[in-house]
């Protein structure tokens, strides 16, 4: 089982079991293309672009995790972070797609089920974790790079259990779940660390410079308190 990418490869899960993931994939995407309709304007079209390219790019370099593991960039909590769930899903899902076509990065046949577990199980997992931490947590730089780093180590964790589900489902060997499920959870803590690094200090530096920008701090932000017209007027009379 290779963990270096966490990519699935073609015949590591049978065919009706990856066909089946496949139209999930398919149907869920339409769904996140449809919400994600009501979320894109001039600002945060052209930030989904920069997000993609640069989970891209990422997820290009591969770090040392254990001698002979290595991870990289799953890029669903970051995404989230940036430009919401639904156009996250589909950020993260473009890529996997170009992977998979253009670098042979994971199986054709495989890729409903990546895209299950990168894109869709990692980016819910993270977006369920910012709403409950944004509840408590400060709403700046600081704190926002403590909701990205929380929320990467509990999404790649999430993700690779996906895989778990999967294999259980339609594994084409006969190896122990529960020896599977452990390797990949204590695998991907720690790639979880190493994404949520690099996820805290991306959406920090942002969140410092240009804070409209990041669409947890837009989404997320306590409503302005309407003036009514008498206290417009009082204000109005009391002043000078």
């Amino acid at each position: 089982m290779d963990v270096r990418a966490m990519h699935i490869a073609n015949g590591i899960v049978d065919g009706p079991v990856s066909a089946a993931f496949a139209v999930f994939a398919v149907v869920a995407l339409a769904f996140c293309v449809r919400r994600s309709r009501a979320d894109l304007d001039e600002r945060l079209a052209p930030m989904a672009g920069l997000v993609a390219a640069f989970i891209f790019a990422v997820q290009m370099l591969n770090f040392q995790v254990l001698p002979g593991v290595s991870g990289h960039l799953l890029g669903g909590t970051l995404a989230v972070i940036l430009v919401g769930p639904w156009v996250g899903a589909l950020c993260v899902s473009t890529v996997l797609i170009v992977q998979c076509l253009l670098f042979a990065d994971g199986g054709l046949t495989a890729l409903g089920l990546n895209i299950t577990n990168m894109a869709l199980i990692g980016t819910a997992a993270g977006y369920l974790l910012v709403v409950a931490l944004l509840k408590v947590l400060p709403k700046t730089p600081a704190g926002l790079a403590a909701t990205a780093l929380i929320a990467s180590v509990v999404s790649v964790v999430a993700a690779s259990q996906g895989f778990v589900l999967e294999y259980a489902l339609g594994g084409t060997t006969h190896l122990s779940l529960p020896l599977i499920s452990g390797a990949m959870a204590s695998t991907h803590v720690l790639i979880g660390i190493g994404e949520g690094l690099i996820a805290a200090t991306t959406v920090a530096t942002v969140a410092r410079i240009r804070p409209d920008l990041v669409y947890a701090l837009r989404r997320f932000r306590a409503p302005a308190v309407p003036v009514t017209e008498p206290e417009a007027d009082t204000r109005k009379a009391a002043t000078p």
